[in-house]
């Protein structure tokens, strides 16, 4: 049930040049709407700004009722792994290039927040991955994405072999550059540019997308999200695991990679009337030649 937000959590892609002064107007809007703004800790302390108090990724999980991302889908992805685990609401305000889900554009951030903050906005949930890295039977690694999991060979080295099964029924080995593992999410991302399908987020699935494979034979498979998938490194040197942004880099030969559904979901809020078909259109180029 939609409802009135009160403390706002405000994160911001700190890198950008001119981010201090979007902050600064945002967090102000925020204000004057009556909702009390504390920044996420590395923000502030990148930018200066200390009049609103910084908390951590996990404080602000446990103070605050809805987060406010200002720059490009990569920000979001960051603190979506951090925040999903609190169930804290994100809205995206895009300072990026695309901007999957960063969809509130800079210049009408006021008008698009007014109405949300009140309670006003379609939400939707997003699955997110989660994997281990195995190494003689011990966990080496762990992360999350709400991306993409990829394997992939070495900068120097020449393509890797994979053995990847499904639950307990083996698939494929695979030789390629490597293999991504994306969520409906990550579909959009390099999954799309390695010649994946487009998965639309109520879809309960995974996409599999090698990259530059040996055998054009191996193409991209849907598959449910409800079996782990097992990626070996059977070859290769140099092969490395990113969780979105996480890596381990230099597997070894007989490390798994185990991917699964994570017990955690992102919760995205979108202005009222957001389509996801609209977002693909604008993003994708799909209207050229409509009138």
């Amino acid at each position: 049930m939609s409802r009135r937000f009160r403390h706002a959590a405000l994160v911001g892609k700190y890198q950008a040049q001119g981010i201090r002064g979007v902050l600064e107007e945002v967090a102000h809007f925020l204000i004057r709407q009556g909702l009390e703004v504390t920044l996420e800790r590395e923000t502030a302390l990148n930018t200066g700004l200390s009049e609103h108090g910084a908390l951590t990724p996990a404080e602000l999980g446990h103070r605050c009722d809805i987060a406010i991302v200002v720059g490009g889908d990569g920000t979001m992805l960051g603190i979506a792994r951090q925040l999903s685990r609190f169930g804290l609401p994100l809205v995206g305000i895009n300072q990026g290039r695309l901007g999957f889900i960063t969809d509130v554009p800079i210049g009408e951030f006021a008008e698009a927040l007014a109405p949300m903050i009140a309670g006003d906005y379609e939400e939707e949930r997003r699955t997110m991955l989660e994997g281990s890295v195995f190494r003689d039977g011990e966990v080496i690694f762990e992360g999350f994405a709400v991306n993409d999991v990829i394997v992939s060979r070495g900068g120097t080295a020449s393509m890797v072999e994979l053995k990847i099964d499904v639950g307990s029924e083996f698939v494929a080995n695979l030789r390629a550059d490597g293999l991504i593992i994306g969520s409906p999410t990550g579909s959009t991302a390099y999954a799309l540019s390695a010649g994946g399908p487009i998965l639309h987020p109520g879809i309960a699935g995974w996409v599999l997308v090698p990259i530059a494979p040996h055998d054009l034979s191996n193409r991209p498979i849907v598959l449910p999200d409800a079996r782990d998938i097992s990626i070996e490194i059977v070859a290769g040197r140099d092969a490395s695991v990113n969780f979105d942004m996480q890596a381990l880099a230099s597997l070894l030969h007989g490390d798994r990679v185990c991917v699964r559904r994570s017990a955690h979901q992102v919760r995205f809020l979108h202005p009222l009337g957001w389509s996801y078909y609209a977002t693909l259109r604008r993003k994708l180029h799909w209207h050229s030649g409509v009138n």
